[in-house]
């Protein structure tokens, strides 16, 4: 069902059964008279509280995924401009060397591509990388030393923005400011759940208002906090598009025919 919508809902859709568990907590307590608390500006300041503790959450995550959006079209860049080297060198030496490297590019963006997607660890993602070396190596007798060192220039920044976004992935925010931040945001649901305000109806609007917003923010944080899950298309809804380094693995493929 969540696959069918337009992604700006998928989120939502996540939220609604929480929010349906609540206002049916919510009726048996009123069914129940259980309803014991009144409401007073404590229980307004601590929404007020968590509100600003959410909103610093999420200023730390938005803060790596701006970072992060430019990344893949970066490493797309580096990768291409070492192919462009190799097709010039082979244009000009005829060389099985730069047909090799060209080759390697194509094949290091597909690996780039299944590693975003977690089919292969950093490990192998780095040891690649590192195999760019040996590509320079056969280049070197038949380039100029200018095109060798921009070469390795791209190849450095291959592996920064491959080690950045390694970064971004597996590193969280703050677990801290997470837990509490969650640790109010259920306190105050469960107090809006068993707070006594007449009429019932206005009361059940603010609690399921008030917990949708608090539960919908909190499950985007964790969302944001990650924004290469491609991995996760059941759960992860914010992801930074892979279009430049899809776009790349086609048209260097497409380009080894330039070698025939």
């Amino acid at each position: 069902m969540a696959q069918l919508m337009q992604p700006k809902w998928k989120m939502a859709a996540r939220v609604i059964p929480i929010i349906a568990a609540i206002a049916l907590l919510k009726l048996l307590v009123n069914y129940y008279h259980l309803e014991f608390l009144a409401l007073s500006s404590l229980f307004t300041a601590l929404i007020s509280a968590n509100t600003f503790l959410i909103g610093f959450n999420i200023s730390g995550v938005l803060a790596d995924f701006k970072a992060g959006e430019k990344l893949p079209g970066e490493l797309a860049a580096n990768i291409e401009a070492i192919a462009d080297e190799c097709v010039y060198i082979y244009k000009s030496k005829k060389t099985d060397a730069s047909r090799a490297g060209f080759a390697y590019c194509a094949d290091f963006t597909s690996k780039s591509l299944q590693w975003l997607y977690r089919t292969i660890r950093t490990k192998a993602i780095m040891k690649q990388i590192e195999g760019f070396t040996d590509i320079f190596l056969a280049l070197e007798t038949v380039s100029q030393s200018s095109f060798i060192g921009r070469m390795k220039h791209e190849q450095s920044q291959i592996r920064k923005n491959v080690l950045r976004i390694h970064a971004i992935r597996e590193i969280r925010f703050s677990e801290a400011a997470y837990a509490i931040a969650e640790i109010i945001s259920f306190m105050v649901v469960l107090g809006m759940i068993f707070l006594k305000l007449d009429p019932f109806y206005e009361n059940m609007f603010f609690t399921v208002f008030v917990a949708f917003i608090f539960v919908y923010m909190l499950l985007l944080i964790r969302d944001l906090d990650d924004p290469f899950a491609y991995y996760d298309k059941k759960h992860s809804v914010e992801e930074i598009s892979l279009l430049s380094l899809e776009d790349l693995h086609l048209r260097l493929k497409n380009r080894l025919k330039e070698f025939d």
